[in-house]
């Protein structure tokens, strides 16, 4: 079984086309969605209806949740919460009705079991969208936050845009990246797959090649809030 596990698309939808192709040519047999599908990118409903059209097991993201009703106070810096809801309003605008509920109703975490290997997935942490477990948090943080039901044996998560590989304890934890706007300053898309056979594990991180600027002229093509902070973010793999 060839699982992909990809995230943090955020309105990218020319980076989830390659994604998604690449998918594709590897002969995955399950695709699963880890969040943020439509906030900050210039195609947001595109990506929505990309997402959908996997007729896939989708949980909630951060992202997810600021389209739903806003970035709050303490959630962002204070100076970024004026220009992040510009952008946040600018996404609604995109969007329909059901495509909000939509987002409203989405789960938070998802289980998964595989030739006898469990599988935890979640956004962020099982307990928060929001909380952030870098790549070289102590393990002591690691156990603690991320891998929380003792039962599963691998752990995957989303949300922090910087992809890794990492055992702890006799388990697995992955990072997935993200699709839309990579953090790790490599300007590729970024997924996670998992291969479990016969009860053997194979996991990896994959990179994907995006058309940027394309992507930068969607951005200002769209009129988008933000536009010239996101195609540095784009262009640099980098906040």
């Amino acid at each position: 079984m060839k699982i992909a596990f990809i995230a943090d698309i955020h309105g990218n939808a020319l980076a989830l086309d390659s994604v998604l192709a690449d998918i594709q040519k590897k002969e995955i047999d399950r695709i699963y969605v880890l969040g943020d599908l439509c906030y900050r990118g210039p195609e947001p409903r595109r990506s929505l209806d990309l997402v959908r059209s996997l007729n896939t097991e989708v949980i909630k993201g951060n992202a997810d949740e600021w389209v739903v009703r806003g970035v709050r106070e303490g959630e962002v810096p204070a100076k970024a919460i004026e220009m992040m809801n510009r952008e946040r309003d600018w996404t609604v605008s995109q969007l329909e009705a059901a495509d909000i509920d939509y987002l409203n109703q989405l789960p938070t975490e998802l289980s998964l079991t595989v030739d006898g290997i469990t599988i935890k997935a979640f956004h962020a942490t099982p307990d928060s969208l929001f909380d952030v477990v870098l790549p070289g948090a102590d393990d002591a943080i690691v156990e603690s936050k991320l891998m929380q039901e003792a039962s599963s044996q691998i752990f995957i998560y989303a949300h922090i845009h910087k992809p890794y590989i990492r055992y702890l304890n006799g388990k697995m934890i992955m990072n997935t990246g993200s699709v839309g706007l990579p953090f790790d300053k490599l300007a590729m898309a970024s997924y996670a797959t998992v291969e479990i056979t016969e009860g053997v594990v194979q996991t990896s991180i994959v990179r994907v090649p995006v058309d940027i600027e394309r992507v930068v002229q969607q951005y200002e093509k769209v009129q988008y809030p933000n536009a010239a902070m996101m195609a540095n973010v784009v262009r640099n793999a980098s906040v």
